[in-house]
């Protein structure tokens, strides 16, 4: 059932009631750990229900579960350590110039976070995944808004989460859940909802992002929209290990049916010789794909229309063509078209536009120039990818070039691997220049807290005044500056 502008707005209200619950850090961590703890109780429920909603498998969802789980886990041991405050302490300094006062600095949790589900990850980019974890973990309040590909799902993991929260003295209301894309608009608009996170389609995460920047108060909004994920296959890469690069290209864009985020959209591949060898690896791999179901037929439709009309553009060919494949059913298939044709403005720019579903578009190129010009006209991506030969990855040939033209392009730059698989790790990153997101930040890994925080500054308050993670003594045992000096 969708939630009215009423009921969003008491579901609001209740959470933001929440926040002096989450004040304890030790307190949120136990959360976090119970919720985790929880999850895997009641796995084989949740798992029977999301295959059910969106026909991943039990294996995935099972994969994805334990991931949601180790994110969890990851956020309580950040919450416990306490690194993520950013606690920098100054003493007055009379000889600076100009002179220093007495100056604490650290985070503060911003209030309730509206998070908007995705489709393709029913818990790991959902009621539990990493922006709620990572908005439990800064002290945040959460609304989940459930996407319409998983309701029953959305339900059970919001009543696993608010018992885990009640176990430890906190409000159940400190999980919101609300239904439908109204409820989504007048979410993003409540007052109360300090800041927003999204995973989804460029279409539905800008409209978005421009509601949040039209509130009499605007809010921070991370958004991830959408990404190409292109991969570069050097000439001598191509010569070396054709048959590996083409089988690794068809795993990682076929893998769940071609509905990951970072699903490499584009790859430039040289013509001649070595490049058609890599093509008829792709050929091979790709052709023993059996089909697959995308996640609602709305997806369907567009994958199907999507992938004909890329098929009708001048020169464009189909080795293995993608498309309907049952009644509920894609197939997988790629696309080859000349990197000319890419290089400059014309209407072979729908190639250079995301296609979700088990495709990917091969571009043939005669030389670096080509290459060079097609990567110019790429907006921001999750992730870019570079394929060597052992002797370019040893520093030799143009690797260091490349890299350097991809860097700019995404936040995760890949070497000799593929996007698909993004580690929950401390240093990962998720996210890239628009549209692949709306700002800087990341959606995995642990600076993903970040987003979910503003800084404080007391200058020249009393020590009994101030809160304990800012004085003098360290009574938490934070990591901290202190006095220009990293202490652990």
């Amino acid at each position: 059932m969708e939630a009215t502008a009423q009921e969003v707005d008491s579901v609001v209200r209740a959470a933001h009631a929440t926040r002096e619950a989450l004040a304890d850090r030790a307190v949120r961590a136990a959360f976090l750990r119970t919720a985790a703890d929880r999850l895997e109780g009641a796995r084989d429920h949740l798992v029977e229900v999301a295959d059910a909603e969106t026909a991943l498998g039990p294996v995935r969802l099972t994969g994805e579960l334990a991931r949601t789980c180790y994110q969890l886990r990851a956020f309580a041991g950040i919450v416990e350590e306490g690194a993520f405050l950013d606690v920098v302490i100054n003493h007055p300094d009379d000889t600076a110039t100009p002179p220093v006062p007495d100056l604490r600095r650290y985070k503060v949790p911003l209030g309730v976070v509206a998070v908007y589900s995705a489709s393709n990850f029913p818990f790991a980019f959902s009621v539990a995944g990493g922006d709620t974890a990572s908005a439990l973990g800064a002290g945040c309040p959460v609304v989940v808004k459930a996407h319409p590909d998983h309701p029953a799902l959305s339900e059970l993991v919001a009543k696993v989460l608010r018992d885990a929260a009640a176990e430890h003295g906190i409000d159940k209301a400190v999980v919101g859940l609300v239904h439908g894309f109204e409820a989504g608009v007048e979410l993003i608009k409540h007052p109360l909802v300090a800041a927003a996170g999204f995973t989804g389609s460029i279409r539905g995460g800008r409209a978005l992002f421009d509601a949040a920047a039209a509130r009499p108060v605007p809010i921070p909004f991370h958004g991830e929209l959408g990404s190409l994920n292109p991969v570069v296959v050097t000439e001598e890469a191509a010569a070396e290990r054709a048959e590996a690069i083409g089988t690794g290209l068809a795993g990682s864009m076929t893998l769940g049916v071609g509905q990951f985020c970072v699903k490499p959209g584009l790859v430039l591949v040289p013509s001649g010789a070595a490049g058609d060898g890599l093509v008829k690896s792709l050929t091979d791999a790709v052709s023993d794909t059996d089909a697959g179901v995308l996640l609602d037929h709305r997806m369907r439709d567009n994958f199907i229309a999507g992938v004909a009309e890329r098929a009708e553009l001048p020169e464009v060919q189909t080795p293995v063509t993608p498309g309907a494949g049952g009644e509920h059913t894609v197939s997988a298939g790629f696309l080859t078209v000349p990197a000319a044709r890419l290089a400059a403005e014309g209407e072979h720019d729908l190639l250079l536009e995301e296609c979700f579903g088990p495709v990917t578009v091969v571009a043939r190129y005669e030389d670096e120039g080509e290459v060079k010009a097609v990567l110019s006209r790429l907006p921001g991506n999750l992730t870019a990818t570079v394929q060597l030969s052992e002797r370019e990855a040893a520093g030799e040939g143009r690797g260091t070039e490349i890299l350097a033209e991809l860097t700019p392009l995404a936040g995760r730059v890949l070497v000799n691997g593929w996007p698909t698989g993004v580690a929950v790790a401390p240093a990962q990153h998720h996210g890239g220049p628009y549209p692949a997101t709306t700002s800087t930040s990341t959606s995995v890994g642990g600076t993903a807290i970040e987003r979910w925080l503003r800084p404080v500054v007391y200058q020249n308050a009393p020590e009994a005044l101030l809160p304990p993670e800012l004085r003098d003594d360290n009574p938490l045992g934070l990591p901290r500056r202190f006095n220009n000096t990293l202490e652990r």
